[in-house]
């Protein structure tokens, strides 16, 4: 037994080092597979890192890339979006509106009524014009969006719905169906991004409120450096004011516009544009009354010619808007019309009797500036200021002044103070003031609070 215990004890120590040179093998193979797991992850991790610096340093080192940036992101996808699946975002926003005047009775004196949504909204609570987008990449060539809007009344409308090119190298790019068109500074912005509830008083004289249109718009990006530069142009069916519909081949509608803009040291950043849009309306409708006051049926029929010049410049300190910035904003709109101008009573016969009509010519202005100063993190404050000028319709010898009401002369103006609150990017609360003098010898003192609410993914707003 002793020699047996002997014998297994040596073999012991002599299989013992085989054992454990075996063992320690495995081990460091199961290290330099942890090692290998590892570097790669960081590996990862640290080229991600680099090319986030090198983005910041780009934007950082070369003047006039925030703003160039800021307009090249709308023709491509934004960072992080699924190349499989499309991006979908609700926004929801909701009014409660304290008005001195029957909103039901608004009308801006002195100009042709649009026909758009210009009115301040009801009075009470309101449920605001909510949104659902979505939109992907279809292939390398192009993307699609498209959006949809609830208005308070129960209906839903498609208010954006077009694809864009991607890639075509040379800084052109195209984009086809229904879309805001890029004249001006405002007009291209969704309403939930504007930093007032409602839009300026030249928008609503001059635009309806927002020019949109079915068409095609072209633009190109200059290949330069220090500066940005764009150039656009579109043509579509005339389905927005000042525009109408015809039942013709062709282009009704379009627009003309170049941008130019960059940045002023570290802290500052500017952006200026003119824009042209022309339409040929024909029989573009609205009532009035005539000087008896009856109600009448008016029509116009001509050519429309709009000039916008706008300006935009933005400060934060060393380019850190999170603290502290301001936003100063300004839009110049001309109008000339020319054509025929017809009434005709609706009611009782008046002095339109069954018909009458003959030549109209008009030239009208307006122009807006606002200031929003960001004193705190997550608090704005903002003032603005409209005016409009009518100026004084040239009529036939058949026509009078007094049988349309709504053109007597006026110079409108409105002033307009709010502060919002913005818990995060996805959320703002605001609270709106305004003394509306749009309508002939009557003031409206406005009283607005809102909310805005942004839902899942959600591209950059434009410059």
């Amino acid at each position: 037994m002793k020699r047996t215990l002997i014998t297994s004890g040596i073999l012991w120590m002599l299989s013992a080092p085989a054992y454990a040179a075996n063992e320690l093998e495995i081990i460091r193979d199961e290290i330099r597979q942890m090692k290998s797991a590892y570097q790669a992850r960081i590996d990862a991790l640290e080229a991600r890192l680099a090319q986030a610096e090198g983005r910041i340093q780009q934007a950082d080192a070369a003047p006039g890339q925030a703003v160039k940036a800021a307009s090249a992101a709308a023709l491509s996808a934004p960072p992080g979006a699924n190349a499989f699946n499309p991006e979908i975002s609700l926004i929801l926003s909701g009014t409660y509106n304290h008005l001195q005047r029957d909103p039901n009775t608004y009308q801006i004196g002195g100009f042709i009524p649009s026909g758009g949504e210009v009115e301040p909204g009801a009075r009470s609570f309101s449920l605001g014009e909510s949104e659902l987008a979505i939109s992907a990449n279809i292939d390398p060539s192009f993307r699609g969006t498209l959006i949809l809007a609830a208005a308070p009344d129960n209906s839903v409308s498609v208010e954006n719905a077009y694809i864009q090119t991607l890639g075509l190298g040379n800084g052109l790019s195209f984009q086809a169906g229904r879309f805001f068109s890029g004249i001006g500074y405002l007009n291209a912005q969704h309403a939930h991004a504007w930093d007032f509830t409602d839009a300026p008083l030249p928008y609503k004289a001059f635009l309806g409120n927002q020019y949109a249109d079915d068409g095609v718009q072209a633009k190109w990006l200059a290949p330069t450096e220090d500066l940005l530069v764009e150039l656009g142009a579109e043509i579509g069916r005339g389905r927005s004011f000042p525009a109408t519909e015809r039942n013709k081949n062709g282009s009704v509608a379009g627009t003309l516009f170049v941008h130019a803009g960059g940045d002023i040291g570290l802290s500052s950043s500017w952006r200026a544009g003119l824009s042209y849009l022309g339409s040929s309306p024909q029989e573009r409708s609205y009532e009035d009354a005539d000087a008896l006051g009856n109600p009448t049926s008016n029509q116009f029929s001509g050519k429309s010619r709009t000039w916008i010049a706008d300006f935009v410049w933005k400060w934060a300190p060393n380019g850190n808007a999170r603290e502290t910035s301001f936003k100063l904003q300004g839009e110049y709109f001309h109008r000339t019309e020319d054509g025929i101008l017809a009434c005709a009573d609706l009611a009782a016969p008046g002095n339109c009797g069954a018909g009458i009509s003959d030549s109209y010519k008009s030239k009208q202005s307006g122009w807006y500036v606002q200031g929003v100063y960001q004193f705190m993190p997550h608090w704005r404050a903002g003032l603005r200021h409209d005016r409009l000028d009518s100026g004084i319709p040239h009529l036939g010898a058949n026509l009078s002044l007094t049988d349309f009401a709504v053109l007597t002369p006026h110079n409108a103006r409105r002033n307009t103070a709010m502060v919002d609150y913005s818990p995060s990017e996805f959320s703002r609360i605001r609270l709106q003031y305004a003394r509306d003098e749009a309508r002939i010898g009557a003031s409206d003192n406005q009283f607005a609070v809102q909310y805005i609410m942004s839902l899942g993914a959600h591209g950059a707003h434009k410059f």
